[in-house]
């Protein structure tokens, strides 16, 4: 999520919302915009974040209202240690590596079903 300036956008408050691909080259911007950026498990961006209580300004986090992400804590940090754009992460463990492939493997069948 990138804050835009005071009234850029109204409907989210001033939030534009992004997916990124990334790579050892740094990353892209796969999909961007306001209330209709839809993210790899078929989740609305704007629809998640606005169910944040106002005082969170639309950022979610535990507690904030919003409905939680579909993945753990531990899946988050196996993905962290796997960014292509960190040049030192630590090897994986064959359980971990187990994981993440089940996590790409629902990743697919979720772009396929979205087609």
């Amino acid at each position: 999520m990138v804050k835009h300036q005071k009234g850029f956008n109204p409907a989210t408050k001033d939030w534009e919302f992004f997916e990124l691909d990334v790579s050892e080259e740094g990353s892209k911007i796969r999909k961007r915009g306001f209330v209709d950026v839809v993210n790899r498990f078929g989740g609305n961006c704007f629809a998640c974040h606005i169910q944040a209580k106002p005082q969170w300004d639309l950022i979610c986090e535990t507690g904030h209202g919003c409905e939680p992400i579909p993945l753990t804590k531990e899946i988050l940090a196996l993905l962290q240690k796997t960014d292509p754009r960190c040049e030192s992460n630590p090897e994986l463990n064959q359980e971990e590596i187990a994981k993440l492939q089940a996590l790409q493997q629902a990743l697919q069948a979720k772009e396929k079903e979205n087609k």
